[in-house]
């Protein structure tokens, strides 16, 4: 039985995650980076205290909008800053944090149900 999520063609899919890195659709990343269905970017963040609204400029700015953003924090959870989930919401943006791995696996199967997701990795 096949339990992979299947993935639109021409869509990101977090293939592995590690310490200081990511493979995204065959592309290693060094560091933490920003993941939208259509595209991988750098992510000048490395940890929780420098998450902060103007960091999440591009997603903020993203074309189709993004509807659901997910924060992975690092090895392990630490929650969003009241004021930045309320500033996301007044957007029209859910987010949760989670740890990195949960978050990479997440967005995989969001991203399976063509859901409008973008993906905030602070690199292990």
């Amino acid at each position: 039985m096949e339990i992979t999520p299947a993935i639109p063609q021409g869509r990101q899919v977090i293939d592995s995650y590690g310490p200081g890195r990511f493979r995204i659709s065959s592309v290693t990343y060094a560091g933490s980076v920003l993941v939208f269905p259509e595209r991988t970017q750098a992510w000048p963040v490395t940890t929780m205290a420098g998450l902060a609204l103007d960091s999440l400029s591009d997603v903020l700015a993203a074309e189709p909008p993004v509807e659901i953003l997910l924060i992975g924090c690092g090895p392990r959870l630490v929650p969003i800053p009241g004021t930045l989930k309320n500033a996301l919401r007044a957007r029209g943006i859910g987010s949760d944090a989670m740890d990195t791995g949960a978050a990479c696996r997440t967005f995989n199967i969001l991203l399976s149900e063509s859901r409008r997701v973008a993906a905030a990795l602070i690199a292990l």
